[in-house]
């Protein structure tokens, strides 16, 4: 007989999200993804001026701030045909890319990396042979027998306290937990170690943006920086020299930490390459434009269906039709009005309430399709596009993740694993090892820019009388990101976002085929209902960002976490 688990609300993310589940003959046979919020920026945004658009819709989240301003620019931009400065071009550009990085190491060592690493085992550890262990993987300087005792009386101290604080709530003990002790410190260390690192990633954005969380130095037609090598007021050389030595130290530490760390763990869970997969038509979007039309990328995009490499079909720009006419929403599974499939454009946000129904409606997020079918988006969807279309450095960092596990592992690892739980994070990390790349190449061109004479970072906008339509897409950290307007005479007249856990995270479609979460559950093994960390593991994969597909309901929730078995 199934035994039902519902997950209320998943934790360590960002927003509230349910999972239920039917576990029978100790794997999952059948899954819902619920988004227990509702998003109403796009009813808010109705009648407003569209050069202020970007300043509403990176409310939408407190995490995902710099890509809802990013993409709504854009979408601005888009439908009027305007072209952004070079140098605006590379400006943004490093925000997003110290966004991103930003953002991936969080995901892994604050969201996700307890899922696999037990922190209590690390008091057991040997701080020495931790050591020794680091140094065999890394030059990382705070890889020292001191840095890891001195985390080690950390987390003693946290545990005699009796209150375990940002380790609250973890299955410690738990049977599918595998790593050695001296490995479980490592991790452990590089978690408190990133809680630094990560700020670097923020004070770029902060420093460019003015602020972060929700930058305020965009502006439809390019960014509201000046540059003036003499004004102590604007962009100077010095600062901009200052936001290199952050990204060398950034750098740094995704090269010679993040990155192996993923590795090291990957190794010792070979059997999670197996389960996860879910849906395998994957869809990423070009990204880092540096021509003022948008036309040229640094990253390229694409559509791989089934996973098939050879059959990947790229992404030219924002003007697509492939892409622009090959996006849906459905409703049928949603809390709104109907159950119509529209393009993003027609699409409708009427709020429909019914309770949770199995085979119903029962979740706020709606059902993207592209092409009619569900698509995975996030950092394997890019990683996996950038490889089919080539991409060298792409190339180069997947075949070094992918060479150092089977070393480890002591045997191949083909590219088809990472179809799964870890080969999300190994992507992950792939992306991140590419963005620190991208992040110094960006700084390089804007440096360059500045050294021919050309200061530019702004073209004004114009409103022309009549109807406009426009979309901005973006590569953000979790997945496609695209934001719809359409304008009439001069005011926003309909708005849509469609977002990487609306793609994610969403609800049966039209024709009742299961999401990319719920369709990456299937098969999962559960040792323990009562402790289903195994189904964690996959939807922290994901990296899940409710409050980007859906807003607020029930602010009288009290509970952190119910966990239901029947």
């Amino acid at each position: 007989m199934a035994t039902r688990i519902s997950i209320d609300p998943v934790t360590r993310i960002e927003g509230h999200l349910k999972i239920d589940c039917e576990v029978d003959g100790g794997r999952v046979t059948k899954a819902w993804s619920s988004g227990q919020m509702w998003r109403g920026i796009e009813v808010i945004l109705k009648g407003k001026d569209p050069r202020e658009a970007w300043l509403y819709t990176q409310r939408i989240c407190g995490v995902c701030t710099t890509v809802h301003a990013i993409a709504s620019v854009r979408s601005v931009e888009n439908a009027l045909n305007l072209e952004v400065p070079r140098n605006a071009q590379y400006l943004r550009n490093i925000m997003i890319a110290a966004h991103a990085i930003q953002d991936h190491i969080v995901h892994f060592y604050h969201l996700s990396a307890l899922d696999w690493v037990d922190v209590t085992s690390a008091l057991k550890a040997d701080p020495k042979k931790t050591a020794a262990l680091a140094q065999n993987i890394s030059n990382w300087p705070m890889n020292s027998a001191q840095a890891f005792t001195d985390a080690q009386d950390k987390i003693k101290a946290t545990v005699d306290s009796g209150q375990l604080g940002i380790f609250t709530n973890g299955y410690w003990g738990h049977p599918a937990m595998k790593l050695p002790p001296e490995v479980n410190l490592l991790a452990v260390t590089h978690y408190l170690q990133a809680l630094d690192i990560q700020r670097k990633a923020n004070m770029i954005v902060s420093i460019l943006g003015g602020k972060t969380p929700h930058i305020q130095n965009l502006a439809v037609g390019g960014v509201a920086n000046p540059i003036n090598t003499d004004s102590p007021s604007t962009l100077t050389v010095e600062r901009l020299y200052y936001l290199k030595t952050l990204i060398d130290e950034l750098g740094s530490f995704v090269e010679e930490v993040y990155f192996q760390d993923v590795c090291a763990i990957a190794a010792h869970y070979p059997d999670w390459t197996n389960y996860g997969a879910g849906v395998t038509d994957y869809l990423s979007v070009p990204e880092f434009p540096v021509d003022a039309a948008g036309t040229v990328f640094d990253h390229p995009g694409g559509f791989l269906p089934g996973g098939d490499l050879s059959s990947f079909h790229q992404i030219k720009n924002m003007k697509d039709g492939f892409v622009r006419d090959g996006i849906q929403e459905s409703v049928k599974h949603a809390w709104y009005q109907g159950d119509a499939s529209r393009p993003p454009w027609e699409g409708e946000t009427e709020p429909h309430y019914t309770d949770f129904q199995d085979h119903g409606k029962y979740s706020w997020v709606k059902a993207p399709t592209f092409q009619g079918k569900p698509a995975q988006v996030g950092p394997l969807a890019n990683v996996l596009c950038m490889y089919a279309a080539g991409h060298a450095r792409t190339r180069r960092y997947t075949d070094r993740a992918l060479s150092a596990i089977g070393t480890m592992v002591g045997g191949e690892v083909p590219i088809k694993a990472l179809h799964s739980t870890l080969g999300r994070h190994a992507a992950r990390a792939v992306r991140t090892a590419v963005l620190k790349d991208t992040l110094k190449d960006q700084w390089q061109y804007l440096m360059e820019s500045i050294g021919n004479g050309d200061n530019r970072t702004f073209n004004p906008p114009e409103f022309p009388k009549g109807e406009r339509k426009g979309v901005g897409f973006h590569e953000a950290p979790r997945g496609v990101l695209s934001h719809w307007i359409v304008i009439k005479d001069g005011k926003i007249k309909n708005y849509q976002a469609v977002v990487p856990s609306t793609w994610n995270a969403s609800p049966r479609n039209g024709q009742d085929v299961p999401g990319p979460y719920e369709a990456s559950l299937i098969g999962t093994p559960v040792a323990d209902p009562e402790k289903p960390l195994e189904v964690l593991r996959t939807v922290h994969s994901f990296d899940p960002c409710l409050a980007c597909a859906v807003h607020m309901i029930d602010p009288q929730q009290k509970e952190l976490v119910r966990i239901r078995v029947r």
